[in-house]
């Protein structure tokens, strides 16, 4: 079942010379683990705009087409209502932690939708553990590090316990290693609670291997939508300039080469050490 949905969806800023996104018809389904990918500038933010209503009620603009969100068309209800169902993450997480302690900022969400107190205490802890910052709860947000500050953005947001969660680049102000450690955070929530996440990043050595779909803008159109092993095998996400795991590049090096490694496209280190020790063996 499609959690997410947009039909020829157009959308033009106010003041714009033309569409940041143009007759954009994708779906994602329900649990899916979707990555949202492509140049600068080609549309993926504004997209994400639209998955929680942040366009057309905060950003103007003009709007063409259809966005269905949890049955919810984001036209005909409020961005508070929508925000019950999709949390958003931002690219930089000082854009929404302003509280005095971590555990303020996780709880504010909460607050806004009027969650008894008992039920709060209940949730803000849940998330705090589960980001693995419960330890950092009665610290400064400002005092933190980037990757503990976006750990505290994903626990704001997964206190609410939304269906599906947005994250637009969420590490990329950190180094690999600690955005390898938060994207195995959300790995793990989409994998253990279910939650359907959709996550906007350039960085594909690091996120491929963890996505069960994925879709590449270019120029403000979707120009190649499937599964991750066969999209980033194809010519035309090569030719489009996204960066293709450096695995799946061994792999089409190798085959040309005239080495076989069977038909599953390897999309990380782990995956394409699997395959050559298979080669090797039946040698």
């Amino acid at each position: 079942m499609a959690v997410i949905e947009t039909k020829n969806l157009t959308y033009t800023y106010p003041g714009g010379t033309g569409p940041s996104i143009s007759d954009v018809s994708i779906k994602i389904e329900k649990g899916e683990f979707t990555l949202i990918t492509g140049p600068s500038g080609c549309g993926k933010t504004t997209l994400c705009r639209c998955f929680n209503g942040l366009i057309p009620h905060f950003y103007q603009g003009e709007m063409k087409g259809e966005v269905t969100i949890t049955d919810l068309n984001v036209t005909e209800h409020p961005i508070y209502e929508i925000a019950r169902h999709v949390g958003l993450v931002f690219q930089n997480p000082e854009n929404q932690l302003f509280a005095l302690s971590v555990e303020k900022d996780v709880a504010f969400g909460l607050e806004n939708l009027g969650v008894p107190r008992e039920e709060m205490r209940k949730k803000v802890d849940w998330a705090l553990q589960l980001t693995g910052i419960y330890d950092l709860r009665e610290r400064a947000p400002h005092e933190l590090s980037g990757g503990q500050q976006q750990r505290v953005a994903i626990a704001s947001v997964l206190a609410m316990q939304p269906q599906v969660i947005v994250l637009d680049e969420p590490t990329s102000f950190l180094d690999p290693l600690s955005a390898k450690k938060i994207f195995e955070v959300i790995r793990e929530m989409n994998r253990n609670l279910g939650i359907t996440v959709v996550l906007v990043e350039h960085r594909l050595d690091l996120t491929a291997r963890y996505a069960d779909h994925i879709i590449i803008m270019d120029k403000g159109n979707v120009v190649l939508d499937g599964d991750p092993h066969e999209v980033l095998r194809s010519e035309e996400a090569r030719l489009i300039g996204v960066g293709i795991p450096k695995a799946t590049r061994l792999y089409q090096m190798l085959g040309k080469d005239g080495v076989k490694l069977g038909d599953t496209v390897p999309l990380s280190s782990g995956e394409i050490a699997k395959l050559l020790k298979e080669a090797f063996k039946s040698r």
